[in-house]
């Protein structure tokens, strides 16, 4: 039973039919892995950052569950000029798909605190699908004779606008600005179905900011919101607890999605390691035991001020 369900669930991720798009990765710590949607962050914190994130989604749900992996890391090269790299390794059912993205930020000052960021990204995205690894009902079904796909290239470019303050950020971008079409339009003979996974564009709007309520405790509630065409608006809302600007407690909420809670550690001045936990509030909770996330961020800084005054996005 749990084969089959996780089959039709990865079928529509994949976008079996041209009327459905595929989504972006989700992640729950969005709010640390903000240069992987918008490239305008690449440089913003100041110092040589690395990241590491790991998410597993559906835990004991069933082979072929959705897992991503990101890496990134960005400097800022100029008082006014940031550059990275992000990498995203994702994968699902029979498809593993991987890009490989090169960041630029470029920075205007608009107050003494107040900074806007315009980034560009591009790159290339590798996709592989094993049609194989499908658990198919009848071996002969006409819309799984497609030859497997290996190491299908296609290009990447996107954009975002970034603004921060010392207290305030928000951000608008898009990762990817080419729709791309990974299998081939009416192959299959004598039906009216057009077997296409379309990756459309997605677009992004992040926004945060950070309370004061005393020396000691720092309250920031954030929001993400991606949309695309072809599939309903996501909208991440969390609030998040810094305390000592060591420990970091949080709770999210993805609509008709997840409940989520967060929990971080300023580990040493350099290394910041974080943890989510969501808990499915639709039926394939009942199939699974929720979703984990870990990630991992180091950073060098070259302004020793940075480390006495941690920056809480």
């Amino acid at each position: 039973m749990k084969h089959s369900y996780l089959t039709l669930i990865i079928l529509i991720l994949l976008g079996t039919f041209s009327s459905k798009a595929q989504q972006d990765p989700q992640y729950t710590q969005y709010m640390y892995n903000t240069q992987v949607v918008n490239p305008a962050y690449a440089g913003n914190r100041e110092a040589l950052s690395f990241g590491l994130l790991y998410r597993t989604q559906w835990v004991n749900f069933g082979d072929g569950a959705p897992n991503t992996g990101t890496f990134t890391v960005n400097s800022p090269i100029a008082s006014n000029m940031g550059l990275g790299l992000s990498v995203v390794n994702d994968r699902i059912g029979p498809a593993v798909e991987t890009n490989f993205n090169i960041d630029y930020s470029y920075s205007i000052n608009t107050s003494e605190t107040g900074k806007v960021s315009f980034g560009l990204k591009a790159g290339l995205d590798i996709l592989d699908v094993d049609f194989s690894k499908l658990n198919i009902y009848d071996s002969n079904d006409p819309y799984f004779q497609e030859n497997n796909i290996d190491n299908k290239l296609q290009p990447q470019i996107g954009a975002g606008v970034y603004y921060n303050t010392e207290k305030f950020y928000v951000g608008l971008s898009v990762p990817n600005f080419l729709s791309t079409k990974h299998f081939d339009t009416g192959s299959i003979e004598n039906t009216q179905v057009e077997t296409t996974a379309a990756e459309r564009m997605h677009y992004f709007l992040i926004a945060g900011y950070v309370f004061d309520l005393s020396d000691k405790l720092k309250f920031k509630p954030a929001t993400l919101f991606k949309m695309v065409s072809g599939s309903p608006l996501q909208a991440d809302v969390s609030a998040n607890f810094l305390l000592y600007d060591k420990v970091t407690l949080g709770a999210a909420y993805r609509w008709s999605a997840a409940m989520s809670g967060l929990v971080g550690f300023q580990a040493t001045d350099n290394i910041f390691i974080g943890f989510a936990y969501d808990y499915q509030t639709t039926d394939i909770e009942a199939y699974s035991d929720g979703s984990y996330e870990v990630m991992l961020r180091f950073e060098l800084f070259n302004r020793p001020e940075r480390v006495l005054t941690p920056r809480f996005f």
